[in-house]
């Protein structure tokens, strides 16, 4: 799909459904509204931001082999599993790396990274490695991990992706999930008071009834809990102000209830996005604190590790005599990933769009508008502004296209990246009392 006719065709449908439900027959007041329109004052140009390339850890297998993790979890944690296929082992980021080796010393943490970085395997991944040790000395079956979600879409979401990995077991796998939200029917409630799962899917609200409600499946399920060693909490940013105070004091309620030795895991977006990168794990250390009810230091937060896809050895200033003739060519109709990688224009976009230095570290670029992009494209080749902007827009969506492997291998897009398209409301027409063409117009009543 080409996302920037895309976002044409949206638009272009948008205004016109904002604009049906009046006809203006003043000639003046019409062209006011048309130029209105025209300045995308409703629609401001789209942001484009690549989405960086995650350090590579070690596979799901090389951890078995080391001991960090339980042999089972070589078998369910694999990519492309179908009944015809063990699929193959899933090759892990090196912040899912350091949460699941963090997980082990028993101390809270926070998982602080972008989109597509994988933060539910960074915890479901040490929780099943726990449940499965810890089964070998106590296979009485109760719950060991409650995970809360803010909304019921994530939690039905994350059930799914569960089944992914523990669906080829039938019904005798070696973990069990459930999903107790408010969704579920009475029977389905009664299976789950009767056969605890190992993992409890949630939202706050409903861990709240079951924490005070007098229903007898409510209290079996909290009973069945007792001994509770993991409470994660999925898009820790999401919890401020009241809500904010009912969570942490939630949490709180949880541990003295169920365990002194809770175990609390939180993730999140970016939380803070000023001061250096001590500062910043700092502050979001202080807010999980709040939250969690423990200590935790700047140590206990767990962030990203970006790293280059075009050539390391290789800047902007490097390829700059290159770009023009590059631009010239036009996009390569087929290019390998590899090939692509080492392409001028591969270089430029990833150290524009993509990333950025600071601290010794790889960071997150900041988004920018595409005809900005072209814009500065344009100046460091040398070439007019259409070259570079129909060069740019048709490169980005080449480098999406081309993947490191086959997507059912869990192949990575060269250049997976953002289109941020922000659309407000139509507003009202404001005019003084003058005849047509004399009249003052505004958008903005006083």
């Amino acid at each position: 799909m080409d996302v920037f006719q895309f976002r044409e065709n949206l638009i272009k449908d948008y205004a016109t459904f904002t604009r049906s439900f009046t006809r203006i027959h003043a000639e003046d007041i019409r062209g006011f509204v048309d130029k209105a329109y025209a300045s995308g004052r409703y629609w401001p140009a789209p942001l484009v931001q690549v989405n960086p390339n995650f350090k590579l850890g070690k596979s799901v297998e090389a951890l078995v082999a080391d001991g960090v993790l339980h042999p089972e979890c070589g078998r369910i944690f694999r990519a492309g599993k179908s009944d015809g296929s063990a699929g193959v082992s899933l090759d892990l980021f090196k912040h899912q790396e350091e949460a699941i080796v963090f997980a082990q010393s028993g101390e809270s943490y926070v998982l602080t990274t972008g989109t597509g970085s994988g933060k539910s395997l960074a915890y479901f991944i040490p929780i099943v490695d726990a449940i499965l040790k810890a089964k070998q000395s106590a296979p009485t079956p109760r719950t060991r991990a409650i995970v809360i979600y803010p909304m019921n879409a994530l939690a039905n979401s994350q059930l799914e992706e569960l089944g992914k990995f523990l669906g080829d077991y039938g019904d005798q796998p070696p973990v069990t999930f459930g999903r107790y939200t408010g969704q579920e029917s009475d029977e389905e409630r009664q299976r789950m008071a009767a056969n605890p799962p190992d993992i409890l899917l949630t939202n706050f609200m409903m861990l709240e009834l079951l924490m005070t409600r007098q229903d007898d499946k409510d209290k079996a399920v909290i009973r069945n809990a007792q001994g509770l060693r993991f409470l994660v909490l999925d898009e820790l940013h999401t919890y401020r102000g009241r809500q904010g105070a009912d969570v942490a004091l939630l949490v709180r309620r949880v541990r003295e209830a169920l365990s002194e030795h809770l175990q609390c895991i939180g993730t999140s977006a970016t939380m803070a996005t000023e001061g250096t990168e001590q500062e910043k794990n700092q502050k979001v250390a202080e807010v999980a604190c709040r939250l969690f009810g423990t200590r935790l230091t700047a140590a206990n937060v767990i962030t990203e590790t970006l790293q280059r896809i075009s050539p390391e050895h290789l800047l902007i200033d490097h390829v700059r005599p290159q770009l023009a003739e590059a631009i010239e060519a036009g996009v390569p109709e087929s290019a390998g990933y590899e090939e692509l990688a080492r392409h001028p224009l591969a270089v430029w976009v990833e150290l524009t769009l993509g990333l950025t230095r600071d601290e010794g570290k790889w960071r997150r670029a900041q988004p920018m508008t595409l005809d900005d992009a072209a814009k500065r494209l344009a100046e460091d080749a040398g070439v007019d502004f259409g070259a570079a902007r129909s060069t740019l827009a048709d490169f980005l969506l080449l480098a999406y296209r081309t993947t490191d492997k086959p997507s059912s291998e869990g192949g990575r897009s060269l250049f997976a990246f953002k289109l941020h398209q922000f659309i407000s409301g139509g507003s009202k027409v404001y005019g003084t009392l003058e005849p047509a063409g004399q009249r003052y117009l505004t958008l903005a009543g006083r």
